[in-house]
């Protein structure tokens, strides 16, 4: 006489009547079939798979609200199951529940397989895609109308730019610096001109700038070095194509902290113009000023800067039409002689698609919001951990 343990009867009882429910869908018994899964999940309420199989029967046999009382009772097992959420978008999808079949929909594609080969699954995908891509515009269609109520005149830009974000036209790139984060600071792309009162009087150095710039270009093109300078050693990731070469370069005219030894002589003009600007004073590693040119054709590719206690400024200086621009979710053209400041430890890039070199002035400045006491903190905390590390990180003090 053979004896079987009590979970091993209980595994033999589930399997035949998971069998059996399989056996009575494939004929076309639905009632027998939910009979038998009902009986399944009785003896095993935490078996995922047989509430599942389950809210299929009932849903083939069109008691829509008994099937999504199942998947429900597989979502408190475990609620980000890709095919349990996608069943319960399926389910509200065929009740015509459109709108909460797309918000469902869009919760089970955050969790879709990377490369389905079931042709259901597929099918299901695709047909999940297509209702949450319909919820999407419904949903941005109806922000649009309610704030075209409030403000007879369109939204100001601020507005704009929150209804972009919360109707899902616009992805919300956030500060991610890639060493130094002093918190508290407000987080922009690109920053009002207002902030900077001395802005033109920068740009009013454009043609003393660009001049000094073509004669360096045309006497001491020696002087332009790979921007990007890094040994083989090190994760170089998306600065491989750059690194040690010209595509990408840089004329440097403060170089951490220090002018270099031709500055004076060649950037007269362009360093009365940076004296302008409130730079950083971190012994050893700013202020930072240089000229950035970009080979035709070239591309930087999207990186975080060092830290948010400094903004970027740019002054273009030599613009070919096809360069651009982009940080965060907002795109700009440069203009020759228009300057403007960004935070660039938010995701940025920049391209040149003409087939002639662009150039522009690179500074850095304390971030606005920055108060003499933050500034005093962040310099002694940078300071100190430079004395520690006994060296300064190259790419990272100057991306």
């Amino acid at each position: 006489m053979t004896l079987t343990s009590p979970a091993a009867d209980l595994d033999r009882k589930l399997l035949e009547l998971n069998r059996s429910a399989r056996q009575a869908l494939a004929s076309g018994d639905t009632a027998l079939a939910i009979d038998r899964l009902r009986a399944a999940t009785a003896l095993e309420p935490k078996s995922l798979a047989l509430w599942l199989n389950l809210a299929g029967a009932l849903r083939q046999a069109g008691r829509l609200d008994d099937a999504m009382a199942a998947v429900d009772e597989a979502l408190k097992l475990q609620p980000r199951d890709f095919s349990a959420l996608l069943l319960r978008g399926a389910l509200l999808d065929r009740a015509g529940k459109m709108i909460d079949a797309g918000r469902a929909y869009g919760l089970a594609l955050l969790f879709k397989p990377h490369a389905p080969a079931d042709p259901a699954i597929v099918a299901a995908l695709e047909r999940a895609e297509r209702v949450n891509a319909d919820y999407k515009r419904g949903m941005a269609a109806a922000i649009d109308e309610g704030v075209s109520k409030a403000f007879d005149d369109g939204p100001p830009p601020s507005v704009a730019r929150f209804v972009d974000f919360t109707a899902g036209r616009t992805k919300l790139f956030t500060p991610q610096p890639s060493k130094y984060y002093f918190p508290g600071l407000p987080s922009q792309e690109f920053f009002d001109r207002a902030l900077f009162p001395w802005i033109a009087a920068f740009e009013g150095f454009t043609a003393a700038i660009a001049e000094e710039l073509q004669a360096a270009q045309r006497d001491r093109p020696e002087l332009f070095s790979p921007y990007v300078d890094q040994p083989d050693t090190v994760p170089l990731d998306q600065w491989v194509d750059l690194n040690r070469s010209l595509d990408w370069s840089a004329l440097h005219i403060i170089r951490n902290g220090a002018q270099t030894p031709e500055a004076a002589t060649l950037f007269p003009r362009t360093l009365e113009a940076l004296k302008l600007l409130p730079q950083p004073d971190v012994p050893g590693r700013t202020p930072s000023a240089m000229f950035s040119a970009l080979r035709p054709h070239t591309r930087i590719p999207a990186h975080h800067g060092v830290s948010n206690a400094r903004l970027v400024v740019h002054l273009p200086l030599i613009v070919p039409p096809g360069c651009g621009f982009r940080v965060g979710s907002e795109t700009r053209p440069w203009e020759v002689g228009k300057a403007w400041v960004f935070d660039d430890t938010i995701q940025h890039e920049a391209w040149n698609d003409s087939d002639e070199m662009r150039v522009i002035l690179i500074a850095d400045i304390w971030n606005v919001f920055m108060t003499p006491e933050d500034r005093k903190a962040y310099a002694a905390v940078v300071a100190a951990l430079d004395q520690y590390n006994g060296e300064i990180d190259g790419l990272q003090s100057e991306l």
